[in-house]
Order: C-alpha cells, then structure tokens, then sequence
C-alpha cells in the first residue's frame, strides 16, 4: 500500500527543498522590504531636513552677491584712486627729479672744484674739474634712479 520507489523519494525531498527555498526566500524578501522602507525613512527625513538648508544656503548666496555687486564699485573707485595717486606721484617725482639731480651735480662739482683750486691753484683748471665731476656725477644719479626703478 504504501510502497514507494526511489523515484517517489526524490519528489518528495524536491517538494521539501522547493518548500524551504521558497519559505527562505520569502523570509529574504519580507526582510529586504523592510530594508527598503528604512531607506525611504531616512531619505524622506534627509529630505525635510536638507532642503530648508539648500534654500537658506541660496538666501545666503543671493545677498552675497547683492552685498558684491555693491563693493563692485567700490574697488573700481579705489583702483581710479590709486591710478590717480601713481600719476601724481610720477608727475611729482619728474618735477623733482631734475632740481635734484642739478643739485647734485652742483656739490659734487664745487667739492671737486675746491679741491682742484687748493692743489693747483688754478681757476680754470678748478671749473673744467668742476664741470666735469658734476656731469659724471649726474650721468651716475641718473643710473642709481633708473636701478632702482627697475628694482
């Protein structure tokens, strides 16, 4: 009656194995949803916390570029400033330099003209050092201002 053959046992540990798979499966499935709703949780609270900051952030953003837009004008007139104060400071340094170079050239030349009256007493020969120390001292200060614009 209840005689079963080899083949019957292998349907019936198929049927088992099919029946624990699909429960193992199934328990696989409910724990996988469940995963899947924490998900969804944590991105719909990251959603309600995130956006307020995006939308302080572009708040942010905006009157920073509006506070921008005013110091815009701002540097610009600083730049014409300081472009002002660097013409002035050449045109004043122009007017200057060459009272200044004379100048320069006149103690030189009179230093060497003194010195040359008292060795040779010589008047003319006193002038020509004279003249002649103040051009080389000149040409030398001319040298030392062009150095030392050019760093």
């Amino acid at each position: 009656m209840l005689a079963t053959t080899s083949a019957d046992w292998v349907n019936y540990l198929l049927a088992l194995f099919l029946l624990v798979t699909g429960l193992a499966l199934g328990y696989a499935l409910v724990r996988l949803a469940g995963v899947f709703e924490r998900l969804a949780s944590f991105l719909r609270g990251a959603e309600r916390e995130v956006m307020p900051v995006i939308h302080s952030a572009g708040g942010t953003v905006e009157r920073v570029n509006a506070q921008l837009d005013l110091v815009e004008p701002a540097t610009a007139s600083a730049a014409d400033a300081v472009e002002a104060a660097d013409e002035a400071v050449r045109a004043v340094s122009f007017a200057v330099k060459r009272p200044i170079e004379k100048l320069v050239g006149l103690t030189t030349g009179a230093s060497y003209g003194w010195a040359t009256l008292r060795s040779k007493r010589s008047v003319g020969a006193a002038i020509r050092s004279g003249r002649e120390a103040a051009a080389r001292r000149e040409a030398d200060f001319q040298d030392e201002l062009r150095r030392a614009a050019h760093g």
